[in-house]
């Protein structure tokens, strides 16, 4: 593989992992989806308007890694919110999305490796690194 389908392919694992937490943010805003999402955070011990601050994180945050700026900073941030999702939202439901089981992890689990990839691919390099 050539070094322009290797960046062509990684910025296709960036673009579309940030473009679906783009959508994600969008939808649960035109929905009217943060205040419910507020309130069960609260529920359980986050401090008020934590759902609006992470709203806009996904929305800000996202279009930044479209226009690959800061994408490895964001990355980690996003791989720490899938994580918390995982964890307080999706594991009880077990693994499967869709089939086998619903709202699981794999979908997180995907994301993630995706962001993980960002990561490592857009890491800083220091003068003189390849």
């Amino acid at each position: 593989m050539n070094i322009h389908s290797t960046r062509t392919a990684l910025a296709i694992v960036r673009i579309a992992a940030a473009g679906n937490m783009l959508i994600h943010g969008i939808s649960r805003t035109a929905t009217g989806g943060v205040a419910g999402f507020d309130e069960y955070l609260t529920s359980l011990g986050f401090p008020p308007y934590a759902a609006f601050i992470i709203t806009a994180f996904e929305l800000i945050a996202a279009v930044l890694i479209i226009i690959n700026r800061w994408t490895s900073i964001l990355s980690i941030f996003f791989c720490v919110e899938l994580v918390m999702g995982i964890i307080l939202v999706h594991g009880p439901e077990g693994w499967f999305v869709v089939g086998h089981g619903r709202n699981g992890s794999e979908y997180n689990v995907l994301l993630m490796l995706c962001f993980i990839s960002s990561i490592i691919a857009y890491w800083p390099k220091k003068e003189g690194q390849k």
